[in-house]
């Protein structure tokens, strides 16, 4: 615009300002963008993603809206999957592909894929973390996802010209009055044009290259992907983690620490956070309430004070511990108190003490509140008395002693002190005075 005014201010320039873009463009020097053609065999790769469908109409209302729709395209014979849906989920995500894989009647080794939360959820160029329901259901079929790096359409080029093909051939200036009338026609349209065209840079016939690559695909699973929600959950003092307002047991895992909880349409898993290791597996319950425990593993009161007791009697020492934990499981709840007996011992006496009583209560195989109080009354009064021993030897010591080999007798210091006051000498006289003075 500036050189346009310039030339017209200055120089009497008189054609339009479109005649100087166009004389501006061609001094443009462009370096040229270099592209790799990507070869791949048959059966390797599969390349997905989302786009636009064509207006549908909205269920129950006049309004029309355009959904999603996938596109999955083997990168060997430009073959298609096609579908729409109104909106996308991690499960979603994953059904489409196993359509799809069920569809081109058996899956690919790798699938290049965008990196949209409903299949990674980091993106990461050398590590991308995907989200776990899209994790499986590539396990299940046996495929190696491959995201593309951000930013880098280019690297699932075969499927981003297929999502265009779709919309400005198959889709242009169409409306719909439900996803699957839509649907239908995507498959029809596959079938009877898509799969029969000649390929531009292949030239060759689609559906003559998917006949040669569909027998090298993988074979699909008889059993279809068995999808699941999963969050955290606590293990509750019980033993049991909650779902649904039921409780399932989630031994191993400690008490107090946080479990992966997979719920699916039949069973929940129980699994490692860290690790997401296994640790447990139950069928589903129908009934809020229910408590999955086997009878076995009901060896704590599902109440806060048994494990309250049971922590001050690990604080007494391990022996108290042992015995209490021996207490509750031979009488359950009513053996709670005798351990609140056994514990309240420590606050009378020494802890040391009260577990030596339950550790020589268990030597005994006596396993009651009374026998180790008595122990413990015992072993106070055992320590008591050896203290009052070991004073009394001690007063002993100190006594005075009235005859000893080191002690000489009396009359010996008697005749020593008497010898001393006869030899006295006289006290010498000073200056000025007399000796009457000085006494």
């Amino acid at each position: 615009m500036a050189i346009y005014q310039d030339l017209v201010d200055q120089h009497g320039f008189t054609a339009g300002y479109e005649s100087v873009m166009r004389f501006a463009r061609k001094l443009r020097d462009h370096e040229p963008e270099q592209f790799d053609r990507l070869e791949f065999l048959p059966g390797e790769e599969m390349q997905v993603d989302y786009g636009e469908g064509a207006p549908t109409r909205v269920p129950g209302t006049d309004r029309y809206r355009k959904p999603r729709l996938f596109v999955a395209t083997l990168r060997y014979s430009r073959r298609s999957f096609r579908r729409v849906v109104w909106k996308s989920s991690q499960e979603t995500w994953a059904r489409l592909h196993e359509q799809a894989w069920r569809y081109f009647g058996g899956s690919c080794r790798y699938v290049v894929l965008d990196n949209l939360k409903e299949g990674v959820i980091k993106p990461d160029l050398y590590e991308p973390q995907l989200n776990s329901v899209y994790a499986t259901t590539l396990a299940h079929y046996g495929v190696v996802a491959d995201p593309a790096r951000v930013r880098d359409p280019n690297r699932k080029g075969t499927v981003e010209n297929a999502i265009g093909h779709t919309q400005a051939t198959a889709l242009k200036g169409r409306r719909f009055e439900s996803l699957q009338e839509q649907n239908d026609f995507l498959e029809h349209w596959e079938s009877r044009w898509a799969a029969l065209r000649i390929h531009g840079s292949a030239r060759r016939q689609v559906q003559a290259m998917y006949e040669e690559e569909r027998p090298l695909l993988q074979p699909v699973p008889p059993q279809g992907m068995q999808y699941f929600t999963e969050s955290q959950r606590t293990v509750c003092d019980d033993s049991c983690v909650r779902v649904d307002h039921s409780s399932y047991a989630a031994r191993p895992a400690p008490i107090g620490s946080h479990v992966l909880v997979r719920v699916f349409e039949h069973r929940i898993e129980i699994r490692d956070l860290r690790t997401q290791a296994l640790l447990r597996s139950h069928a589903r319950v129908d009934r809020p309430g229910t408590v999955v425990l086997p009878m076995a593993e009901r060896v704590f009161n599902p109440s806060r004070e048994t494990r309250r007791i049971l922590m001050q009697a690990k604080a007494i020492g391990n022996d108290a511990e042992r015995l209490c934990e021996l207490l509750f499981a031979v009488e359950g709840r009513v053996g709670q108190r005798k351990l609140w007996g056994i514990v309240r011992l420590a606050d009378r006496y020494p802890r040391r003490l009260v577990d030596r009583a339950c550790a020589q209560a268990m030597v005994d195989g006596i396993h009651s509140y009374s026998y180790v109080k008595k122990l413990t009354e015992k072993i106070v009064a055992d320590a008591l008395a050896a203290i009052d021993c070991a004073e009394g030897s001690r007063q002993m010591e100190l006594t005075l002693t009235q005859e000893h080999p080191l002690i000489r007798p009396a009359d010996i210091y008697a005749e020593l002190f008497s010898r001393c006051a006869a030899t006295q000498p006289s006290l010498p006289l000073t200056h000025g005075g007399t000796e009457h003075d000085h006494h």
